[in-house]
């Protein structure tokens, strides 16, 4: 069954953000309720910062997931999940509601991918890099790190309880955010540390553009989490903005009939959050449970 959360514009612009989605139980076992509740305010606070300076929506979007990155609880950046041989790669993914993105794919180096995958996008020379280098990254002016740095206790036991055949893997750790800013522009930002267990090489669907990341002005903002082939193959953004765009269909509508006809329908399970471009908010899940924040009248935090 699909959790759907709407909330219509506080003021001149909007910010929504997800730290995942998946089961509740799982997650809050290794941290209680209210760590993820006060990272998820950090992050949001962050972005709400700028917009309320009038700042971009593509700032405020980078910044909300740059604090998520930087937060051991969330996969993504620091804390990201392990792959089958004990290593990190990274993806993640930018979208101006201009047409402009850019994305990373199997980066190991970059300490906010998410600022990797924004330089990509000013270069305009590709959409998407693999695998970038660490002379790359500095090069770009921005922060690298050790394997070390994004290695944490909780990500290693995860690990080794998941090869041991002591619990499932999950597929929904991500973090995300989609904006407004007061100048109706909308933009959409997408990071991951991937999947617990999976083989070196693996990418999902946040780094790919129409599939976990999507924005276009006046229509939609998208930032997706869960199962990521079901997304890849739904191409679940997009036709997000699709529908609202071609068929006329609420964004609400929209979100919902997406998550039950591309992800239900292939027995996956994640979440959603979008932007319209009146500055409406949909946040909605077919998980057990998705950490979210966003505003509606006070900060409305789901977790």
């Amino acid at each position: 069954m699909t959790q759907i959360y709407r909330a219509t514009a506080q003021q001149e612009w909007s910010l929504a953000l997800h730290g995942g989605a998946g089961g509740r139980v799982e997650e809050l076992a290794v941290q209680g309720e209210g760590e993820y509740e006060e990272g998820l305010r950090r992050a949001y606070n962050a972005g709400c910062d700028i917009l309320a300076r009038s700042g971009s929506a593509i700032d405020a979007v980078c910044a909300t997931v740059t604090v998520l990155e930087d937060d051991p609880l969330f996969n993504a950046g620091r804390g990201s999940a392990l792959r089958h041989d004990g290593s990190i790669e990274m993806d993640a993914a930018v979208m101006s509601g201009s047409g402009r993105a850019g994305a990373v794919a199997a980066t190991p180096w970059a300490r906010n991918p998410v600022l990797a995958a924004r330089r990509v996008m000013e270069d305009g020379s590709c959409v998407l890099r693999a695998r970038l280098s660490r002379e790359t990254i500095e090069q770009w002016g921005l922060a690298t790190a050790e394997q070390e740095y994004f290695v944490t206790p909780g990500r290693l036991a995860q690990l080794r309880n998941v090869q041991a055949g002591l619990i499932q893997p999950q597929r929904h750790g991500t973090v995300g955010a989609v904006a407004r800013d007061s100048a109706g522009r909308v933009a959409a930002a997408t990071s991951t540390g991937g999947t617990v267990n999976q083989q070196v090489g693996r990418i999902g669907d946040s780094p790919i553009i129409g599939s976990g990341t999507y924005a276009r002005d006046d229509v939609v903002a998208v930032s997706c989490t869960g199962y990521g082939e079901a997304f890849m193959q739904g191409v679940v953004a997009h036709e997000i903005a699709a529908r609202v765009r071609h068929a006329g269909q609420s964004l609400a509508d929209a979100v919902v009939g997406v998550l039950r006809e591309e992800i239900g329908a292939r027995n996956a399970t994640g979440g959603v959050i979008a932007v319209g471009g009146n500055g409406e908010v949909v946040v909605a899940h077919n998980s057990p449970a998705m950490f979210a924040a966003f505003q509606d009248q006070d900060i409305a935090v789901i977790t």
